[in-house]
């Protein structure tokens, strides 16, 4: 259980993209954002095992794609160990601000690792919440930038021994658009099911989603897409495996769109 939490924070990457008409505000960064998102990835105060899972998991591509810059206020939803948190915290730096949010079940299962990420203060920006998905506790228009990573599809996790509450992700969506501001965008990335395939039953046996759901669930709670990246795509991924599987496990093909308010 806990490894697939773990696995759910895995990051995303964004060379690569097929992206409509964007925002300013995230139609590219600039120099500067891009300087901050390379000096974060570079930070020698991140934790060793951080460096070891840049590449895998694609951290500067997803930031740039994502367009966040520094002085910004960004929510890392379902943020498990907080490996993309600090990322955020050391890019948006002091004018700026991170939620590192989780429901109890999250941080349960990655406690130890949340306990060292923010140990002493050392990420002095970053505000953790943890909250039921039905009071997640996003302050209205008040966020520049949400990313699930390798998470949304839990929201549709029903395991058998009830260790997960029956969540409802139309609920998490409503606060999670109320929290942007009218600019704000989402950043998503999960693994690939099957077309057709119904999350309420295969979220259980595979931990993927269809990403035709994912997007109509977005589109529905009002958002627009915006853009996507094809840099984690793994077209021989066989995508009824577990993503758990040894032959694919950091290897399945995975979803990154951008939808804004």
């Amino acid at each position: 259980m806990k490894t697939r939490i773990l696995v759910s924070a895995l990051a995303l990457g964004a060379l690569g993209v097929c992206a409509s008409v964007a925002p300013t505000s995230v139609r590219a960064n600039d120099a500067a954002s891009t300087a901050a998102i390379d000096a974060a990835l570079k930070s020698t105060a991140r934790p060793k095992k951080d460096f070891e899972e840049d590449e895998r998991r694609k951290a500067r591509d997803v930031l740039i794609f994502s367009g966040i810059k520094p002085g910004m206020r960004v929510a890392d939803m379902f943020s498990a160990g907080g490996y993309y948190t600090e990322l955020l915290s050391r890019i948006v730096g002091p004018k700026g601000k991170v939620i590192a949010y989780n429901n109890k079940e999250y941080a349960a299962f990655a406690e130890k690792e949340i306990a060292a990420r923010y140990a002493d203060n050392r990420l002095p920006n970053v505000e953790q919440v943890t909250a039921p998905v039905e009071t997640a506790g996003l302050a209205p228009n008040s966020l520049d930038a949400v990313l699930f990573i390798m998470s949304y599809h839990d929201l549709y996790w029903r395991p058998k021994d009830g260790s997960w509450p029956a969540t409802d992700p139309a609920v998490l969506l409503k606060q999670v658009r109320a929290a942007l501001k009218p600019a704000g965008v989402v950043i998503v990335e999960d693994h690939v099911d099957v077309a057709g395939a119904d999350p309420l039953v295969n979220v259980d046996k595979v931990h993927r989603i269809d990403p035709v759901r994912l997007r109509k669930d977005f589109e529905k709670a009002g958002f627009k897409f915006d853009g996507e990246s094809k840099a984690l795509a793994h077209p021989d991924d066989n995508h009824t495996k577990v993503v758990f599987d040894d032959s694919v496990r950091f290897k399945t093909d995975q979803v990154i769109y951008r939808f804004r308010n």
